[in-house]
């Protein structure tokens, strides 16, 4: 299987299911609408017949032979080596959790996938430290032999709940060396509340920190409001510099979403990089198509646009030395992912859970309050083997609109959570989100070509 296209002048070929990537020209391009194998030693009459109007002989006769040496080479029209290890997956230990650490907030962001902090269960609550320890326990139960474990704190907003964060972090710290395990803790924040103090702690204890705001102010106090409606912009923005300041400019990134409203979002990227952000994700809003802010299939040719003319400014800032990356850019086509990653993805519901407030456990955090999906619970040490060896077995090959799509091993099958939520069934993938993945895969790939001459 191949996926070729045209894009800021490249013509890009590539090889699914040996990774190869390839820039060619122009006779090279067309010949591959003309060929498949098997490949006969010489170009077919057939094919010199339809070519030779637009391109001399031998340089498709050139372009036949490179076609077939990268063929015997296993990098163009490679066998898929993947299939065949589908059905062997099986459950892995756990080796992530997002603690949900407080089902409340104090912004009240009309996109929210949360329904504004309580996931839709109609309260509001915070996690105590004693359920956060327990938590830690389960993911030390359930992580086996593994070493390295991630926890991410999560909301709502946890820094409403700090003092339970920190007592966590520190039950978490004391329990490393006698089950040789090494935590490693996120934290997503939307800044209201951050000050010296937890910056200070968040810096030395956390490896990461993700920090919410939406790009231009106008764009931010739209729809990332207070609970009174006012805008937040004013207020977290500094606070967000002097975090970044502080930590170096290592381990953070500042995260957006972009709506219906703010469809040229590539100004959102800018802005936000012009402040001495330089690690940034701005993500499509995925919600209920009915809602006025949400993005559909009729805005994906100006999405698409804009998604180029950001690759585009990202080429030539990085050739001018003021480069800045953007997570949904960010590819490595060297090593890339293992095996297992290009087959089911995240490991949602498998190698990674969330944790609510009263220790439920489930898949993700996006499943949080679809108590159809509840795994667990921390304070019994359950766990819903059934369940996670569902989430398991969820490959590419299972999906029936993933197996012959040329991005799966780049997105892995998609999003479980907006598969279950807008199509009723985690083997379904989200179309709007598949195309919207795509696009940015190509985006990636073109600019790791233009970089590379």
């Amino acid at each position: 299987m191949i996926h070729k296209y045209k894009q800021n002048g490249y013509n890009i070929v590539l090889d699914i299911h040996s990774g190869a990537v390839h820039v060619v020209d122009d006779v090279f391009y067309d010949l591959l609408d003309e060929v498949q194998p098997p490949f006969t030693a010489d170009c077919p009459q057939t094919v010199l017949d339809k070519l030779e109007s637009k391109y001399n002989k031998k340089d498709i006769l050139d372009a036949y032979s490179e076609v077939l040496n990268l063929f015997e080479k296993g990098q163009l029209f490679s066998v898929d080596d993947y299939e065949k290890f589908s059905n062997m997956m099986v459950a892995s230990p756990l080796k992530a959790m997002c603690l949900h650490i407080a089902h409340d907030c104090n912004l009240r962001c009309k996109y929210c996938f949360a329904s504004t902090g309580d996931y839709a269960e109609g309260k509001r609550s915070i996690m105590s430290a004693e359920t956060g320890k327990k938590a830690i326990d389960y993911l030390i139960k359930y992580s086996y032999g593994r070493h390295n474990l991630e926890v991410d704190f999560f909301g709502g907003e946890p820094l409403m709940n700090f003092d339970a964060v920190k007592e966590i972090v520190l039950y978490a710290r004391s329990l490393e060396k006698e089950h040789n395990k090494n935590f490693r803790f996120t934290i997503t924040t939307n800044g209201v509340l951050l000050d010296d103090a937890k910056m200070e702690f968040i810096n030395r204890e956390m490896s990461n920190i993700v920090l919410s705001i939406d790009g231009r102010k106008e764009v931010n106090d739209r729809l990332r409001v207070r609970v009174d409606g006012s805008g937040s912009y004013d207020s977290i923005l500094p606070k967000f510099k002097k975090m970044v300041d502080m930590r170096g400019h290592d381990q953070y990134y500042v995260r957006g979403t972009f709506t219906k409203y703010n469809k040229d979002f590539a100004e959102d990227v800018l802005h936000l990089n012009s402040l001495g952000f330089d690690q940034i994700s701005v993500e499509p809003v995925v919600s209920d198509p009915s809602v006025p802010y949400a993005l559909t299939e009729e805005d994906l040719p100006e999405v698409f646009a804009e998604y180029d003319r950001l690759a585009q400014i990202m080429i030539e800032r990085r050739k001018s030395g003021t480069g800045f990356n953007f997570f949904h850019f960010m590819i490595d086509l060297d090593q890339g992912p293992c095996a297992i990653k290009r087959l089911r993805g995240c490991g949602c519901g498998n190698e990674y859970c969330a944790i609510t407030p009263d220790g439920d456990v489930y898949p993700c955090h996006q499943f949080v309050g679809h108590e159809d999906w509840k795994m667990g619970n921390v304070y019994d040490q359950s766990l819903d083997a059934k369940m996670k060896d569902r989430f398991a077995s969820a490959t590419v090959y299972g999906k029936e609109d993933c197996k012959n799509c040329w991005a799966k091993f780049y997105c892995s099958g998609g999003c479980n959570a907006n598969s279950m939520q807008y199509c009723g069934d985690i083997l379904k993938p989200f179309k709007l989100s598949c195309e919207l993945e795509k696009k940015r895969i190509e985006c990636a790939i073109m600019i790791k070509a233009a970089l590379a001459e």
